[in-house]
């Protein structure tokens, strides 16, 4: 019997991912070594500054250590190996891409990465302490006693910092989709309610529940929107000026 051109195309590109694959998780696992070693740096610098040197870091599992170890090292290993894992993820989907796709792929990228880091500053400098500081008021208003885990303290940071990481990709998503014609400036505006109801709920989700902490919050993400579409004018006019500068008779 017979194998199709489709099917081994299929395959071809199966065997290849797998191999991408096994290459990725090598690296990580490379990199993890290194993660191992500075774990307990990283956990030492987190306990000497506010807020976490305001409390004390309990356990309340005998895993709970172990877990906070192998995560940080985890997340060391992931952030060392990132331009590994894009460089191997870019070399199985480029083949799928057309030549504009790729370029403004290939273009975006570093922008991607440092707006990734930009949001994860602004998310672990300035949302998070404000949203502990208010947490923390609330409890002592209460009479209660703060007593938390190094698991829950930890779970807290990351449900504020990563969305916030996430939101400040939307300049860099919306600039590749406007170059690659899925979106335009007119569709944007038209959205623009809409996305002001969404960033209204993210603003309310990951800052405390007061009128200056949302504003603190939903006012960059409004910013981020609107340089989002002031830079999807940019591109979508330098796209019609390279299409009519290509077009015949021009």
């Amino acid at each position: 019997m017979k194998i199709s051109e489709e099917t081994m195309s299929i395959l071809g590109h199966l065997s290849e991912l797998r191999t991408r694959i096994w290459r990725i998780l090598a690296v990580v696992l490379l990199s993890l070594g290194g993660g191992l070693y500075v774990s307990p740096k990283v956990l030492r610098y987190l306990k000497s500054v506010p807020p976490g040197s305001k409390m004390t870091w309990n356990v309340f599992s005998p895993w709970d250590g172990i877990r906070m170890y192998m995560t940080i090292a985890l997340a060391f290993a992931l952030l060392v190996s990132l331009p590994f894992i894009l460089y191997q993820l870019w070399g199985f989907v480029k083949k799928g891409l057309h030549p504009a796709e790729r370029a403004a792929a290939l273009r975006y990228v570093p922008y991607s990465a440092l707006c990734f880091l930009i949001g994860i500053a602004f998310g672990y400098l300035v949302v998070f302490p404000m949203s502990y500081a208010f947490t923390s008021r609330i409890t002592r208003s209460m009479e209660l006693v703060e007593t938390y885990g190094v698991a829950q303290y930890f779970g807290f940071m990351f449900n504020i910092v990563i969305p916030l990481a996430i939101a400040f990709e939307l300049p860099v998503v919306v600039m590749f989709l406007t170059k690659i014609g899925v979106l335009t400036p007119k569709a944007l505006h038209k959205m623009r309610r809409y996305a002001y109801l969404i960033l209204v709920v993210v603003a309310s989700l990951i800052s405390p529940p007061e009128l200056i902490s949302h504003l603190m919050v939903f006012v960059p993400l409004v910013l981020l929107y609107e340089i989002s579409v002031l830079l999807s004018r940019a591109v979508y006019g330098r796209r019609r000026g390279a299409a009519l500068a290509e077009a015949p008779g021009a």
